[in-house]
């Protein structure tokens, strides 16, 4: 184990990045723990408020990830600085991100189905930084030799293709795809060949005088998010807790005949 380090982290300088996952992974996991926990009124745990203002922890997170950031840049991301740094940036993103959702609504929906999207976006960026921290390199650099890294032309021909690949994709309809094809282009060159999802860019676009492309788009999607709908929730349920129930809407009185 210490032999992978040292091989594959340390000297190809990935240490801070590293760190920066594992705050990131811990700080999103103790702060769904303990959001839990004052959600059920256990624990000493309460929500922080000043002058009747609800504080957000996204608040300190945006602070933290401020000086995390900074500091990294002016410490030439090596040393102790470097790695203190990057541990203060992970903890920060993590606050940050644990409340994606409310930012990106601007208004408080954590704990509703809205606030799954915070789950997905900590989830898929965890996934991004362990591919990058595996060997990755975005737009496929890392697959080209020396030689060929030598020569500007081709990685910039390379990146201007594989990002084309991943705007293709993200016009399917398919985001997810889209951002993992940043980091390995063979996952943008399958979404590129299958069928974009229905009301898509590229489905408004290239199946508008296809009626059979668009019925076979609209039951692959159908099949797709039943198969995959239920596991993904129960998964989001789990880490991040299950988000309050709708209200119910009273049913308008029936007119009178």
């Amino acid at each position: 184990m210490g032999h992978w380090l040292q091989r594959n982290i340390i000297e190809p300088g990935k240490l801070p990045l590293l760190l920066a996952l594992t705050s990131f992974v811990v700080t999103f996991l103790v702060t769904r723990v303990i959001t839990r926990l004052i959600r059920a009124g256990k624990g000493p745990f309460g929500n922080v408020s000043s002058g009747g203002v609800h504080i957000h922890h996204v608040v300190p997170g945006i602070v933290l990830t401020v000086v995390g950031g900074f500091g990294a840049v002016g410490s030439g991301r090596h040393g102790f600085g470097g790695a203190a740094c990057a541990v203060i940036f992970g903890v920060g993103a993590g606050l940050v991100l644990d409340e994606f959702a409310l930012i990106l609504h601007l208004d408080d929906v954590y704990w509703t189905e809205e606030g799954r999207k915070s789950v997905e976006v900590v989830v898929l960026t965890a996934a991004l930084v362990g591919l990058v921290l595996s060997g990755f390199s975005p737009f496929g650099v890392n697959d080209l030799s020396q030689d060929e890294l030598q020569g500007r032309a081709n990685v910039i021909s390379t990146a201007v293709v594989n990002f084309l690949f991943a705007l293709a994709v993200l016009s399917k309809g398919k985001a997810r795809m889209a951002i993992f094809s940043v980091i390995v282009p063979l996952v943008g060159l399958i979404g590129f060949v299958r069928l974009a999802r229905p009301g898509s860019p590229w489905a408004r676009r290239f199946y508008r005088r296809r009626p059979r492309a668009r019925a076979k788009a609209t039951l692959r999607a159908y099949h797709h998010d039943r198969r995959w709908s239920g596991p993904r929730r129960r998964l989001e349920d789990l880490i991040g807790g299950k988000p309050d129930p709708r209200p119910c809407r009273d049913r308008p009185p029936a007119a009178d005949t």
